[in-house]
């Protein structure tokens, strides 16, 4: 398996973002990190090693950088406001930074996809729908959608528009909900057993429902558990089934 490392000091961060690259051919696969973990956390838990057929068949390339959680919704010293405006700057640097770096190593035309279990899971989805655009779709393993989940009650309009169980409801823009109904790559999973939250994936289900987008949920017994075992299982299923 082709295997590339890459770096470089991003403006909207003000810090060196490294980034990571697994194969050499298909959709782009952009890994988003769980709670406070770096990028190569995929690799270190052997996803990526489950994702290796697919990978070497050249269906896809994965994509892996660093979270900025630590430097926001989970810095407990950290004043909330600022919270919100350090990860709108990851944000940015998701749009500006990364999807020029993957478009600029493989093609313009490329479809990209957004994919990140737990806390990465709302973060995948909500870098999507802010941007259907530029990223095509999102798969989302063991989410929550509602970003109060993190926030410690604290509440502003940067959380409101973080959270996609918040702003989907309120979307109006048709530019944008056509864009987002275009996708045939929202999918939505999660298990029933320990420290899942499979009524927060059905709660956005319906949501994504009742504005008339397409989703794919999956909702596995209670033997599926909130951990990587149960995400080396989804995602090569995910991509083995649905693309």
């Amino acid at each position: 398996m082709e295997k590339s490392f890459n770096s470089w000091y991003s403006p909207a961060l003000n810090r060196e973002m490294p980034i990571v690259s697994y194969g050499h051919y298909g959709f782009a696969l952009l890994l988003i990190p769980t709670a406070a973990a770096d990028y190569l956390e995929y690799d270190r838990f052997q996803l990526i090693d489950a994702l290796a057929p697919q990978i070497n068949a050249g269906k896809l390339r994965v994509y892996s950088i660093d979270s900025m959680n630590k430097e926001s919704w989970m810095n407990n010293n950290m004043i909330p406001e600022h919270k919100g405006i350090r990860h709108n700057q990851f944000n940015e640097y998701v749009y500006n930074e990364v999807i020029p770096f993957i478009r600029n190593s493989t093609s313009k035309e490329i479809m990209i996809y957004t994919c990140g279990a737990s806390f990465g899971a709302l973060h995948a989805m909500n870098l999507f729908l802010k941007r259907p655009d530029i990223i095509n779709g999102a798969i989302s393993l063991s989410g929550v959608y509602n970003l109060t989940e993190y926030t410690k009650g604290f509440w502003d309009d940067q959380v409101f528009y973080n959270s996609p169980e918040h702003y989907l409801p309120t979307l109006e823009d048709p530019y944008y909900l056509d864009k987002i109904k275009s996708s045939h790559h929202i999918h939505i999973f999660s298990g029933s057993g320990d420290h899942e939250d499979p009524e927060a994936a059905k709660r956005f289900a319906g949501i994504l429902y009742n504005k008339g987008i397409w989703y794919d949920l999956e909702v596995w017994g209670h033997d599926i558990v909130h951990d990587w075992p149960t995400w080396r299982l989804m995602l090569p299923y995910i991509i083995d089934t649905k693309f």
